[in-house]
């Protein structure tokens, strides 16, 4: 940790501040705004931290600010990666490594917030859930609320027995070699050090299953582009999933279609409608 730049740090906050417009974070923009951009206490509800608190950084005030802090402040405002890193260095933290950052690039998520009625969400290299639609909820719950290695999907799928329910039996055994062939190529790539690493080494002691497939060193498994879910309310699910992939962050925009005219496609309606009222 080094020395905070108060004045340069309060400048490029309120710069962005004023740059953000009220229908780029999905706020009605109202006829009485006089405010450049956004104001205070709207950026410091979309960084989940108080009004005072964000207020005096812009002021040169308050303490420094932690990396946990900084990282909410650079998704709120919408930080591009090179913006986000500048904060971190004017606020005297050492940026994030990128191979592992959970920084939402705002191109991702202005997609995602068009995204109103349609199952999507974003996820890590790892399947750890950054953000998902409302509908996307209603499809599979809130995955944004695990913690720990349970944040990864293929991580839960080992350790509880539930993450499996969701899923159609027929693919629980390819979905058990997808996930296995995955952590393995991760571990590989990002070394004895990363949480992919970690993973394996905890379901390798946790998993008979697991230890079983991984002993088979296979890789290169990927993911059907048609998923089949059993959904404890509508019932059986056959959807498409498109990808959308951000190379530099390893992030992934997962959306779930059906086919026009299914009865998927219907049960997906009914899906957007209990995300709504979930919502409210």
């Amino acid at each position: 940790m080094t020395t905070i730049d108060r004045p340069a740090l309060a400048e490029f906050l309120r710069r962005r501040r004023e740059a953000l417009q009220p229908e780029d974070v999905g706020l009605a923009r109202g006829s009485r705004r006089r405010t450049a951009g956004l104001r205070r206490e709207e950026v410091a509800a979309l960084c989940h931290m108080s009004t005072d608190y964000y207020a005096r950084l812009e002021r040169e005030r308050g303490p420094q600010p932690s990396a946990q802090m900084l990282a909410a402040i650079a998704q709120g405002l919408r930080l591009s990666l090179a913006e986000r890193d500048h904060l971190f260095r004017l606020a005297g933290q050492q940026p994030p490594d990128r191979g592992s950052s959970e920084h939402v690039s705002p191109g991702l998520i202005r997609i995602l917030d068009r995204l109103t009625d349609t199952p999507a969400e974003i996820v890590t290299e790892l399947g750890e859930t950054l953000r998902q639609t409302p509908a996307g909820v209603a499809l599979t719950g809130d995955l944004t609320a695990h913690e720990g290695p349970f944040r990864s999907i293929g991580y839960r799928w080992f350790a509880d027995p539930d993450a499996r329910r969701l899923y159609a039996p027929e693919e629980h055994t390819f979905l058990s070699r997808m996930y296995t062939s995955g952590l393995r190529e991760l571990a590989t790539l990002r070394g004895p050090s990363s949480r992919a690493a970690r993973y394996a080494e905890l379901l390798l002691a946790e998993s008979a299953e697991f230890r079983e497939l991984w002993e088979r060193h296979e890789i290169g498994i990927r993911p059907r582009d048609v998923k089949h879910f059993v959904h404890p309310e509508v019932g059986a699910l056959e959807l498409q999933c498109q990808r959308l992939i951000d190379p530099e962050q390893s992030h992934c925009l997962l959306v779930y279609t059906a086919t026009p005219g299914s009865e998927s496609a219907e049960k997906l309606r009914l899906l957007s409608v209990i995300g709504a009222q979930s919502l409210a």
